[in-house]
């Protein structure tokens, strides 16, 4: 362990060495979008197409070790990273980024930046989600539902436990992150009146959703919180186990809003390059905007709801979230830019 440890530590030293006497980058922001399908300009955009044409990352940097190359703009302020789909390719990236000679992120901000599936019963489509706790839904136990006891809601285990959502909660091996209240609501308090996009197949998506209040209002900013899983789960009853585990894991504090693929892993690698000293969890923003709803409308079908909402064009609102990402997330990238003097040394909201 010992020679495997000073082996990649010399990786790293020649790597540095390599680096020489080149320009360490200093990113204010480092924007974390987790797919594009095809180019980073000029296709049908991703979720990071808009952030790079948008705000002019047209520096590329190569970045081999992780998932793709790197942008930045001119004075390299603004950083953007594409993570992959999945906890564990983002886990990967963000770690890979974070030991990177090229940079200094000791003080960098993250914001996450990504589409979601959202919960009727608490926004609509469209909406931009600030969340505080971000909980992950694949560490556990699992029964397939056919056979758990009959007093069992869910045949899913935390972790090291012998039934559903037993006491105490235990969150050591990365079950849930908490964000930092205070700049989570400085976040949601600089952006909650940000005018987001409406369309008519968004409206008619909606309006499926009878009984669901919140489902068919128009698209807002609000606060919520997210759940993160590999597996792209649908329906009304897994709905109920994902807010009954986000609640679980949050002790009673978090309302699960939007289901997402990637910041548990994100915030790992975050959580230990703070360790380390190469950045600062307490800096780091998740802002999920929804694509799609996370369960069928009353009266409708599970599956014929989740093949009606595929990737890409078959979600109703698709491109208005990419927008609402963008439109929502560049408000706080510019605030912290602008008035880095004040930021640097102290995050916001403190």
């Amino acid at each position: 362990m010992k020679f495997r440890a000073a082996l990649v530590l010399s990786c790293f030293v020649a790597l540095a060495n390599a680096v020489g006497a080149a320009e360490v980058l200093r990113p204010k922001v480092v924007v974390v979008a987790m797919f594009e399908p095809g180019e980073d300009t000029g296709d049908r955009p991703g979720e990071f197409q808009f952030w790079v044409e948008r705000e002019q990352l047209m520096r590329v940097l190569p970045f081999p070790q992780g998932y793709r190359s790197l942008r930045t703009n001119a004075d390299g302020s603004v950083l953007g990273v594409v993570t992959g789909v999945g906890t564990a390719r983002s886990a990967a990236t963000i770690m890979a980024l974070g030991l990177d000679p090229r940079f200094d992120l000791s003080r960098s901000y993250w914001l996450v930046a990504g589409i979601a599936g959202i919960d009727p019963h608490d926004g609509p489509l469209g909406a931009a989600v600030w969340a505080e706790w971000v909980v992950d839904g694949d560490l556990g136990h699992e029964i397939d539902a056919r056979e758990k006891p009959a007093d069992w809601t869910t045949g899913y285990i935390p972790l090291r436990k012998k039934k559903p959502y037993e006491l105490p909660v235990d969150r050591s091996e990365g079950e849930a992150y908490r964000l930092d209240s205070a700049l989570v609501e400085w976040a949601y308090q600089l952006t909650k009146d940000t005018p987001l996009a409406d369309t008519e197949p968004m409206q008619k998506r909606r309006a499926l959703y009878t009984g669901f209040p919140n489902a068919q209002r128009p698209p807002l900013v609000m606060k919520g919180d997210t759940l993160s899983a590999m597996t792209y789960w649908h329906g009304k009853l897994l709905n109920q186990w994902a807010n009954d585990w986000v609640k679980y894991f949050s002790d009673g504090t978090g309302n699960y809003v939007t289901t997402a693929m990637e910041d548990t892993g994100t915030l790992q690698s975050l959580t230990w390059l703070a360790r380390a000293g190469r950045a600062d969890v307490n800096r780091v923003l998740v802002l999920r905007t929804a694509s799609n709803f996370d369960m069928q409308w009353p009266g409708g079908d599970a599956s014929e709801s989740l093949s009606g909402e595929k990737l890409g064009p078959g979600y109703s609102a698709y491109l208005p979230s990419l927008e609402a990402a963008h439109k929502v997330g560049r408000r706080v990238v510019h605030e912290l830019v602008k008035n880095w003097s004040r930021y640097e040394a102290k995050p916001p909201g403190r």
